[in-house]
């Protein structure tokens, strides 16, 4: 039997509990070994809102099964998600070598990323943090901005200091 990649990404129900969850995904993974078929990744990425109602829902748990399986077995899969009254949709796709490759490459960059901001957080644990120069209180900004008001004021008041001492002069 030829085998092939596949991933499959699946919405339940977002209402059911956790443990719910994970029972309906350990005998799906049950029944996929017993199949012959190898899971090589597992994604669970939780509860996310969907982009239209199915189902009269808002949201739904995704999870992303990567496997290689013999072609006959996928119908049996998609045959077992349909009739499961949990499963909201369920997509199967054949993967390619590329995507593979694309796969694979997005793990070790995600891997990386992992590990700088690891680093990053224990850089900053072992260096003391410096306190930034606490910023102007509201009233040294009041100041500022009565300081360059008083200086127009000034000038106005000037100006009409000149304009009186002239009506008394005349």
């Amino acid at each position: 039997m030829k085998t092939n990649h596949y991933e499959s990404v699946i919405i339940l129900n977002a209402t059911l509990e956790d443990p719910q969850i994970d029972s309906i995904l350990s005998s799906l993974e049950e029944q996929m070994s017993a199949n012959g078929v190898e899971i090589t990744d597992v994604e669970k990425m939780g509860r996310k809102r969907l982009a239209y109602q199915i189902q009269k829902g808002k949201s739904g748990f995704y999870i992303i099964y990567r496997f290689t399986s013999p072609r006959e077995y996928i119908t049996k899969f998609e045959r077992t998600l349909r009739l499961d009254e949990n499963v909201i949709r369920f997509l199967t796709i054949k993967l390619e070598q590329k995507d593979l490759e694309f796969i694979a490459k997005k793990k070790v960059e995600d891997a990386e990323k992992v590990k700088e901001t690891e680093k990053v957080k224990e850089t900053e644990k072992k260096q003391p943090v410096e306190t930034e120069k606490p910023a102007e209180s509201a009233e040294d900004a009041k100041t500022d901005t009565n300081d360059t008001n008083d200086t127009t004021d000034a000038a106005d008041t000037t100006d009409a200091t000149e304009e009186e001492n002239k009506e008394i002069n005349e």
